[in-house]
C-alpha cells in the first residue's frame, strides 16, 4: 500500500512542479486576448484580489496559522508591494504595449536574477552546469521571443539596424516587462524570510489581496472605463487568469519555493514562454519559426542542466578522476 502511494507521488511530483508555469503561460494568452476590453492596472487588480480571497479560504479550510507578529505583516506588506502590485502592474502595462511572446521572454529572464540573488543572500552554489544552464535558457527564450530579423542582423553584423531596433524596443514597453521580471525575482527570494515568520500559503493570499488593493487604488485614480467594454468571453478569460493563473499557480509556486531549492524551481520559469507560445499558436493561431522551435529545445535543455547540475557535477568529477587514474596507470605500466 505504501509503495503504491509513493509511486503515485513520484508521478505527480513533476506535474506539480510544472503546473505553475503551465498556468502562467496560458494565463498570459488569456490576458493578451482581453487587453483591448479593459485597462491594464484594473486587469492586474482583478488577477490578484479574487485569487487572494480564494487562497485565504483554502488556508482557513486547512487551518493554517495566521500571521502573529508585526515582522510577519511587515514582510507580507513588502511582498505585496514588490511581487503583487509592482509585478502585476508592470506586467499588465507591458503586455498592453508589446506581444505576449516577447513580453514572456522579458519576464522569464528572472531566473538569472534569482540565481545571482540566491548566491549572494543564501550562498546557494550554482556551479558550472547551473550557470551554463542559465545561459542556455536565456539564449533559448531569446530565440523564442525575439524577432528573427533582429537575430539575423546581429549575426550579419548590421549593428546600426540592431541598435535602432533596441531603441524601438524600449519605447514599446518591453522595459516594463524587465521591471516585472526583476520584481518577481525579488519576490521569489523573499519567500525564505517570510517562511521564518509565518505560513507561506497565508502570506501568498494576503499579498495578493493587499497588492490588488494597491493596484485598484491607482486604477481608480488614473484609469477610466475599466469594465464597461468587457464581454462574456472576456470575463471568462479573466476568471481563468485569476483562479488558475494566480490563485492556484501562485499558491503552488510559493509553497514549493519555501520547501525546495529556489534556483532550481525558478529555472523552470523558462517553461512559461514555451507554454505561452504553444497555446498562442493553438488559440490565437500564432506560428513558430524554426528559430523559435530551436529556442524551445534550448529551453528544455537549460531546465535539465540546472535541475541536474549537482548530479552532472558529480559525474564530471568522477570522469576526471577516472581519466586521471587511467593516465597514471598507463605511465606506471606502459
Amino acid at each position: 500500500m505504501e509503495t503504491q502511494q509513493n509511486s503515485r507521488l513520484d508521478v505527480l511530483n513533476p506535474i506539480i512542479y510544472i503546473a505553475p508555469f503551465f498556468l502562467w503561460g496560458t494565463a498570459m494568452v488569456a490576458m493578451k486576448g482581453i487587453m483591448l476590453q479593459t485597462t491594464p492596472l484594473f486587469l492586474g487588480a482583478l488577477r490578484l484580489l479574487p485569487a487572494g480571497i480564494l487562497v485565504l479560504i483554502f488556508a482557513m479550510a486547512t487551518k493554517r496559522a495566521r500571521p502573529q507578529s508585526w515582522k510577519a505583516w511587515g514582510w507580507i506588506l513588502l511582498f505585496a508591494l514588490v511581487d503583487g502590485a509592482m509585478f502585476q502592474g508592470f506586467l499588465a502595462e507591458g503586455l498592453l504595449r508589446t506581444g505576449a511572446g516577447l513580453g514572456s521572454v522579458m519576464i522569464d529572464s528572472q531566473p538569472l536574477a534569482v540565481a545571482i540573488l540566491c548566491r549572494w543572500l543564501f550562498k546557494d552554489m550554482i556551479g558550472f552546469w547551473g550557470w551554463l544552464g542559465l545561459l542556455v535558457g536565456i539564449v533559448g527564450i531569446s530565440l523564442i521571443g525575439l524577432p528573427d530579423v533582429w537575430i539575423s542582423n546581429f549575426f550579419q553584423g548590421n549593428w546600426g539596424e540592431f541598435y535602432f531596433s533596441w531603441q524601438g524596443l524600449f519605447n514599446n514597453g518591453e522595459w516594463l516587462m524587465l521591471l516585472a521580471s526583476l520584481s518577481m525575482a525579488l519576490g521569489t527570494v523573499m519567500i525564505p524570510y517570510i517562511a521564518r515568520h509565518g505560513d507561506t500559503v497565508v502570506a501568498t493570499g494576503w499579498h495578493m489581496i493587499l497588492g490588488g488593493l494597491m493596484l485598484l487604488l491607482v486604477s481608480a485614480t488614473v484609469e477610466t472605463n475599466q469594465w464597461i467594454n468587457i464581454d462574456l468571453s472576456g470575463w471568462l478569460s479573466i476568471s481563468y487568469a485569476t483562479i488558475f493563473g494566480s490563485a492556484i499557480a501562485y499558491g503552488v509556486f510559493f509553497y514549493l519555493a519555501s520547501k525546495g531549492n529556489i534556483t532550481s524551481l525558478s529555472a523552470l520559469t523558462f517553461l512559461t514562454p514555451v507554454f505561452a507560445l504553444s497555446f498562442g499558436n493553438l488559440v490565437l493561431e500564432e506560428k513558430l519559426s524554426s528559430l523559435q522551435w530551436g529556442g524551445v529545445c534550448l529551453t528544455l535543455m537549460s531546465i535539465y542542466l540546472i535541475n541536474q547540475r549537482k548530479i552532472l557535477n558529480k559525474k564530471w568529477q568522477n570522469f576526471i578522476a577516472n581519466f586521471a587514474g587511467l593516465n597514471v596507470r598507463e605511465k606506471i605500466d606502459p
